[in-house]
Formats: structure tokens, C-alpha cells, sequence
């Protein structure tokens, strides 16, 4: 079993988490302007993204773009990687492939703890992704543990690269934000992403 077999329902189960939906739990949060260069990149890259229509397309020209602005935006003092086997504990069904891993750790030749945020990146329908992304929550969490380097919360994003669903899990209490953000908001997505990676959010 791999992190894409999960769905909420299952994984619920299987870890005894605790799912609470609110709509705007991250509304509070405050916008982070993005830099000039990232405005542009989005004003050229969206609609190509949407044009090849492909969940890899809008990966590499859209949520890659976001995430190097994050990277640039804590000094590059986080790391950030793409497509990486991210294997856990086979036993349980915590093995795969993740999109996107968000590290405390400005290592970027290699994985290190602690992971803050796990990122999905799905062509249309976001919550076909979301066992997946909180199976990854949970990985990242005992990766963290075992690594003697625990966060409070492991958070978690689903994407099409147009619109952001969030996510955040505190022990085995799983909080989803049933509000959608779109690209056009860039600065709320930055702000929120900001936040996961303060430890704020």
C-alpha cells in the first residue's frame, strides 16, 4: 500500500484521527505580498498551465514558482523538494512518492527533519487527494519523531495550481479548511504558507 491508496475515510480509520471542518480556518492569516518576479511568472505561467491541462504542467509552472518564492521569502533558510520517494513505514502503508515535502532544515541535498508541510498536487478534483496528503501528514510526523525533531503540527496543501485547499494536523486532531483559495490570491496562499512554516498557522 502506497500514500495514493488512501482516502479520508480510510486513513481516518486506520490512525484514529479526529476530522474537523471549518470553513476560513486560515482566514485570519495575513497576505504576503508576492515579489514582482513571481507576479510575473504567475501572469505567464497560469494559462500555459491550463492550456496543457496536465497535473505535471501545473506542478512544474505553478506550484514549483510558489514554492521558490517561499524559499526566497525565509532567506533560503528552509529547503523544499519535488517527486521524491518518501518511505516511512511500508508496514502501515506509509510509502510513496510525494509531490512536494517542506523542510525546516536549509539542507537541500537531502531530506532532513523536521518536515512542516506536505503539498499535492492534483489535476482537477482536490479531494480525491486529500487520504493521500493526510497519509503524508502522518509519515511526517514520525519521520519528525524519529529524527528526535518534532514539530507541533505537520500541515498539508492540495492543489491543482489553481485553486489551494488546506490542511493541519495537531497529534491525531485533523483540521481541514473547507474554504478554497485560488491563485489569483496569491498573496493570501503565500501568507498561509508562511504561517505553516513559522509555526503560526
Amino acid at each position: 500500500m502506497a500514500y495514493s491508496d488512501w482516502t479520508l475515510e480510510t486513513v481516518k480509520k486506520a490512525f484514529q484521527l479526529e476530522e474537523v471542518n471549518a470553513a476560513g480556518i486560515f482566514a485570519e492569516i495575513d497576505p504576503v505580498e508576492p515579489s514582482t518576479h513571481l507576479a510575473t511568472t504567475l501572469e505567464r505561467n497560469v494559462p500555459l498551465a491550463f492550456a496543457m491541462g496536465t497535473e505535471k504542467a501545473k506542478s512544474e509552472l505553478i506550484v514549483s514558482a510558489v514554492l521558490v518564492e517561499l524559499w526566497e521569502h525565509f532567506d533560503r533558510g528552509i529547503s523544499f523538494f519535488s517527486g521524491i520517494d518518501f518511505n516511512v513505514d511500508a508496514e502501515n502503508g506509509l510509502t510513496g512518492v510525494c509531490d512536494f515535502l517542506v523542510s525546516l532544515s536549509p539542507a537541500q541535498f537531502h531530506l532532513e527533519a523536521p518536515i512542516i508541510v506536505l503539498v499535492e498536487a492534483k489535476k482537477d478534483n482536490l479531494t480525491v487527494g486529500l487520504g493521500q496528503c493526510v497519509a503524508e501528514m502522518i509519515a511526517a510526523q514520525r519521520f519528525n519523531a524519529e529524527s528526535e525533531n518534532d514539530t507541533p503540527c505537520i500541515y498539508g496543501a492540495i492543489t491543482s495550481g489553481i485553486d489551494w485547499i488546506f490542511l493541519k494536523l495537531d497529534g491525531k486532531r485533523l483540521q481541514l479548511d473547507m474554504a478554497a483559495y485560488q491563485i489569483a490570491q496569491c498573496d493570501k496562499i503565500l501568507g498561509i504558507l508562511a504561517s505553516m512554516v513559522a509555526q503560526k498557522a
